[in-house]
C-alpha cells in the first residue's frame, strides 16, 4: 500500500495483480515522507517507510479512517483487479512455491480454502457495489491503465515497470480453463461472484 503526499495518491494493493512491482517502481519516485508498507519477500528498490498503523493489503476503508475524510477525498485512489480464474491460478503457484516448496497439490489447495478475493479491499464494507477508489485498472490492460494513472499524477512511465516481482513462482502458463477442472472452475466462480458481478468477468 502506498500513500503519497508528494503526488497526492493512494495505491490500494490487491493480490496477484503486479502490486509489488508497482510499489517497487514507485518507491524511488515518491517522497521521503510518503508511506510505503513492507513487502515479503523484499524487492529492490522498494523502501518501506512511515508505515506505522498500516499494512501491506490494508482495505481502503481503513486507510480512509486513518487519514481522515478530507485527505481521502482530495487524493487520487487506484488499485488493480484481475480475472478471478487467472488470479487464482497465479495465487496457487505462489502459495505452492513460497509456502509449500512445490508440494501442494491443486486438490489440497482448494481443500484448504485458500482465496485471493480482494473486492473488500476497494469497496465499502457494507456494500460491495460501492467502489471506494477512483480507478480500477484491469490487470489484463495493465500497461494502458498505468499510463493513464501515471500521466494524471505526472509520474514518468515508459510502459515498462522494469520489475516483475514474484513472477518466478509460476512455471505453468496454461490457460486457466486447461489448468483447473470443471469443479474447480465453478468453485472460483462462486468464490468470486461479487467481483464477477461488479466487473463482468467471464469464464
Amino acid at each position: 500500500m502506498i500513500i503519497s503526499h508528494k503526488h497526492k495518491f493512494i495505491f490500494i494493493k490487491t493480490r496477484k495483480t503486479a502490486g509489488t512491482s508497482i510499489e517497487a517502481y514507485l518507491s524511488p519516485l515518491c517522497g521521503d515522507a510518503d508511506i510505503f508498507t513492507p513487502i515479503k519477500p523484499h524487492v529492490s528498490p522498494h523502501l518501506p517507510r512511515n508505515h506505522e498503523g498500516f499494512f501491506n493489503h490494508i482495505p481502503a476503508h481503513k486507510v480512509r479512517d486513518a487519514l481522515g475524510q478530507d485527505i481521502w477525498d482530495s487524493y487520487f485512489k487506484f488499485c488493480v483487479e484481475r480475472n478471478p480464474w487467472d488470479k487464482m491460478a497465479s495465487f496457487y503457484h505462489f502459495i505452492n512455491k513460497f509456502r509449500y516448496s512445490g508440494e501442494l497439490s491443486l486438490e489440497q489447495f482448494f481443500e484448504s480454502k485458500y482465496s485471493c478475493s480482494d473486492v473488500d479491499k476497494y469497496t465499502e464494507p457494507t456494500n460491495h457495489k460501492n467502489i471506494m477508489v477512483d480507478k480500477i485498472i484491469r490487470y489484463e490492460e495493465l500497461k494502458g491503465g498505468l499510463h493513464e494513472v501515471f500521466d494524471r499524477l505526472e509520474i514518468p512511465f515508459n510502459g515498462n515497470l522494469g520489475i516483475y516481482a514474484k513472477s518466478e513462482f509460476r512455471d505453468d502458463r496454461r490457460h486457466y480453463t486447461e489448468f483447473f477442472n470443471k469443479e474447480q472452475l465453478n468453485h472460483i466462480q462462486n468464490e468470486f461472484s461479487r467481483e464477477i458481478d461488479l466487473h463482468g468477468y467471464q469464464l
